[in-house]
Formats: structure tokens, C-alpha cells, sequence
């Protein structure tokens, strides 16, 4: 082979490369944004470029893989559900109590599903790898309530907080129809999700 042979062959495997890594990297970021949906935009926006959001998405998937979570036992879900009416019964008479009550419990829920109870902000990432879709739920009502616990946060800001938490419990206990089962009933669904 000569060398203008042997360079046209070197240029084209240098040109498949490139394609093949560009496709590669279509790929991983198209799986990344159907996997975490808004969080992604929310992640990519944070980090300041779709690579550092990638990354840090990528090592959440990691880190959160190499934990036991698992789904909640018959016994767990129920007490939790009957849990949660108290809550709820209790927002009647006294929201604030009820909200930190709904916040304690939430944290319990995830305790017992292997979820690590760190801080805020490493318990929703955490969670934004299997429950994406109400991650931010779960922001928001806790932002409403540290504005309760300053004093900036009325009736009105404290229900919307429990309606956040609210969707965030109900992933965590496996769904909406378990939480709305009749008070009488006890679930007894054996599917799993994360």
C-alpha cells in the first residue's frame, strides 16, 4: 500500500470513529432524556451544559443502582397508607403540624424502601432516577415548607405543599389507587415499581 492509500484508509476510519461516537452519544442522551423527562432539562439547566448534566445524571443511574431499593411490603404500604389519612385528617386542624408530619413520614417511606435519608438535595436526586416524574413535587413542597418554618408560608401555601407531597407519596407506595383504596380495605397489590 502506498501512502496516499494508506492515508485515504486512515482518514475514513478517523470519519466512521467520529460518526460512530456522535451516534453513540445521540443515543445516550435521547435514553437520558426519556428516562428522566423534565429533570433532564432541569439537570442540564443547573450544570450549564447538556455534557456536565449528562455526567451527573449518569452517575445518579450509578449510585442509585448500587442501592437495595425495593418495593414496600403488603404490611409497610398499609400502615404507611393509613399513615398518610392521619396526615391528611390532621391538615384539617393544624396544617403546619401536618405538613411537618407529611415531610417526617415521607422521609420514613423512603427509609424503608432503601432510599438513603440524607440531605434535601441528595434524597431528590436519588429519586429523580426512578420517579422522575414527580421529583419536582417533591421540591416544591419542601420549599414550601422552609418558607413555613420562616413564617412566609400561609394556609393556602401549606395545602399546596400537602398536594405536592402528596403525588410524591403516592409513587412511593406504589400508586394512586392504593392511596384512594376505601379506608375499610387494606391494598394488597403486588406489583413492583421504583
Amino acid at each position: 500500500m502506498d501512502n496516499t492509500t494508506m492515508l485515504i484508509v486512515l482518514g475514513v476510519i478517523v470519519v466512521v470513529a467520529i460518526a460512530a461516537v456522535a451516534v453513540w452519544q445521540a443515543q445516550k442522551s435521547r435514553r437520558l432524556k426519556q428516562q428522566f423527562g423534565a429533570e433532564y432539562d432541569r439537570t442540564v439547566g443547573d450544570a450549564g451544559s447538556r455534557r456536565r448534566a449528562e455526567a451527573e445524571l449518569a452517575a445518579r443511574e450509578k449510585r442509585v443502582r448500587a442501592m437495595e431499593i425495593r418495593p414496600l411490603s403488603n404490611v409497610d404500604r398499609a400502615r404507611f397508607v393509613d399513615d398518610w389519612r392521619r396526615v391528611q385528617a390532621e391538615f384539617v386542624d393544624d396544617p403546619k403540624r401536618a405538613i411537618v408530619n407529611a415531610d417526617r413520614l415521607l422521609g420514613d417511606v423512603m427509609a424503608t424502601r432503601g432510599y438513603p435519608v440524607s440531605d434535601f438535595a441528595q434524597r431528590s436526586q436519588d429519586l429523580s432516577v426512578d420517579h422522575p416524574e414527580v421529583v419536582e413535587h417533591y421540591r416544591l413542597g419542601h420549599d414550601i415548607a422552609l418558607a413555613h418554618e420562616r413564617g412566609e408560608a400561609d394556609t393556602e401555601d401549606l395545602r399546596q405543599a400537602m398536594v405536592h407531597f402528596r403525588e410524591l407519596f403516592e409513587e412511593l407506595v406504589e400508586g394512586p389507587a392504593l392511596y384512594r383504596a376505601d379506608a375499610g380495605s387494606h391494598p394488597e397489590s403486588s406489583h413492583v415499581r421504583h
